[in-house]
């Protein structure tokens, strides 16, 4: 276990609930413009995906903001985006010839901390042209996020409902964006001071997050994940504690019924069973799981 790691598991219980929130698309409106502006971008790039750009944009906003998989580890949807793209008709019609990835999936099976400071220490022990691919991808998306990414205020009722969880609760940021931006956003609308620990990708999965700072410490009844992606979900869920969706394109409702209904029914002991069902049921319906590409097309 890591220094960051280490910093999860020694934090101590000082109210009697937990909270992890996440933070880009849930208390920040920064999804699409990371993917559309940022990622994307670098994305047709650095693959030299310029021959089918627009299968590969519809692609890979699929993949991270309208599925299943919306809110997934930068490397884990790069595999994801790969799978799909060679799968389209239009993408064979053009002979497009996509890369072996291989040892990124090698990667990825073997490293939880999905961050660039630990694909840098692979690039060095390995020298591998796709590692090193994905390094300078990953690197300049970054890079792009830095210079366009700023002036993004929370969603409605988010500062208000900070404010309030920290009356009752202790509660972390539990993200897999990489801590740099994620401190620069919450600086910037001074609510950093809200949350005790602010954790991005280099301190692991969302589940480890939530295991190394909650399980155990608090009953599982009074540990709640806040999140607006099914990875979200099942970070709580693999956990055995509760989950409130931020639903995706209702985060402002989503976040005053938090504020007004959910925070006090989950004070109360009340939020878990069939009220807490019924919100991820809701919440299931917003995502599908296979892209259908002609209704895609059509909706654009």
């Amino acid at each position: 276990m890591d220094k960051l790691q280490q910093q999860l598991k020694e934090l101590k219980p000082t109210k009697d609930f937990f909270i992890g929130i996440d933070s880009d698309g849930c208390v920040f409106d920064t999804m699409e413009i990371k993917q559309k502006e940022c990622f994307c971008p670098n994305l047709i790039k650095h693959w030299n995906l310029q021959p089918i750009s627009k299968y590969a944009r519809e692609t890979w906003e699929f993949v991270n903001l309208y599925s299943k998989t919306r809110g997934i580890n930068r490397f884990l949807a790069l595999i994801r985006f790969f799978e799909l793209i060679v799968e389209r008709p239009e993408v064979k019609a053009r002979n497009f010839e996509a890369p072996n990835i291989q040892a990124v999936k090698d990667w990825v099976s073997k490293e939880t901390k999905l961050g660039n400071p630990a694909l840098e220490r692979y690039v060095s022990e390995v020298n591998d042209a796709i590692i090193n691919q994905t390094f300078g991808w990953s690197v300049a998306v970054n890079e792009t996020i830095t210079g366009m990414v700023h002036g993004m205020p929370p969603f409605p009722y988010v500062k208000e409902s900070l404010e309030r969880i920290t009356l009752q609760a202790d509660a972390i940021v539990v993200s897999q964006t990489p801590v740099e931006a994620l401190v620069r956003e919450w600086k910037e609308n001074d609510i950093e001071h809200l949350v005790s620990v602010i954790a991005g990708q280099e301190f692991g999965t969302k589940t480890e997050h939530i295991a190394l700072a909650a399980k155990g410490k608090y009953p599982d009844n009074k540990i709640l994940m806040i999140g607006d992606a099914p990875g979200d979900f099942k970070a709580a869920k693999s956990n055995g504690v509760l989950f409130y969706p931020i639903n995706p394109g209702h985060e402002e409702k989503s976040w005053e019924r938090f504020y007004k209904e959910a925070l006090p029914k989950f004070y109360n002991m009340e939020y878990e069973g069939d009220y807490e069902q019924s919100l991820i049921e809701e919440f299931d319906a917003y995502l599908p799981e296979d892209p259908d590409w002609e209704t895609i097309q059509n909706n654009l």
